[in-house]
């Protein structure tokens, strides 16, 4: 059997709202293998942010477990768990979440000096990815020197800088024209294929999710259906 990189089990996420409780998702129980290409779909207010914030090990249950790697992160300490994330987790957001003040190389070696990465690696890690995503002229230029594109671009390499076993995509393409949000899929499609990255992909773009192997199917903070595509 595949190893699950990413395992919930019985998770229910519950907010207080004055004197109300609103569950945004209720009993989700879901498994995600090493290499799969995911795709989490559903109307606003399905759940979709909550649930991609708990695979993203960004927020704790309020019952249930969730197990990366195996380590259930609901037992760990946040420091144990913010050093875990970061070597097995890489984020692309909608928003790119670049820094401003920081050069493109720098945005995309940052998580491996959190990790503790010697500064020759880093910048050889960073200079390569930067590279392949074809960046190579565009290492020394600021969030705001860049095209939408150009700063996926730069997201995507900042994914994988820890190399990861898991790429969560919220969005991707949301701030991106048609035709260079065909391009960040490629790209994504491409790390899956060439690379075997595990990918979950969030979105309410039905259009993007022939990519992937499953569409999970959420409405209402519950999982209503998984179809397997391929």
């Amino acid at each position: 059997m595949a190893n699950p990189v990413i395992e919930l089990k019985d998770v229910w996420k519950t907010y207080e709202m004055g004197n109300n409780q609103i569950n945004a998702l209720k009993d989700v129980s879901l498994r995600i293998d090493k290499g799969e290409f995911v795709a989490v779909v559903g109307p606003s207010g399905s759940g979709k942010t909550t649930l991609m914030n708990l695979i993203g090990c960004l927020d704790l249950p309020t019952k249930g477990n969730i197990l990366l790697n195996g380590k259930d992160i609901t037992k760990l300490s946040e420091s144990t768990l913010a050093n875990l994330r970061g070597r097995s987790i890489g984020f692309i957001f909608q928003q790119f979440n670049l820094i401003p003040t920081l050069t493109a190389l720098e945005n995309v070696t940052l998580p491996m000096m959190f990790q503790g990465i010697n500064p020759a690696l880093r910048l050889e890690t960073g200079t390569s990815l930067l590279a392949k995503f074809g960046l190579k002229d565009r290492i020394n230029h600021k969030p705001n020197e860049l095209s939408g594109g150009q700063s996926q671009r730069v997201a995507i390499s900042r994914s994988l800088a820890n190399n990861p076993d898991l790429i969560l995509a919220d969005e991707p393409t949301g701030n991106l024209d048609s035709k260079t949000g065909l391009e960040v899929m490629d790209f994504l499609t491409e790390i899956h294929k060439n690379e075997g990255k595990t990918i979950v992909l969030v979105t309410h773009d039905l259009d993007l999710v022939h990519q992937a192997e499953r569409v999970i199917y959420l409405k209402d903070g519950s999982i209503e259906k998984i179809t397997k595509r391929g």
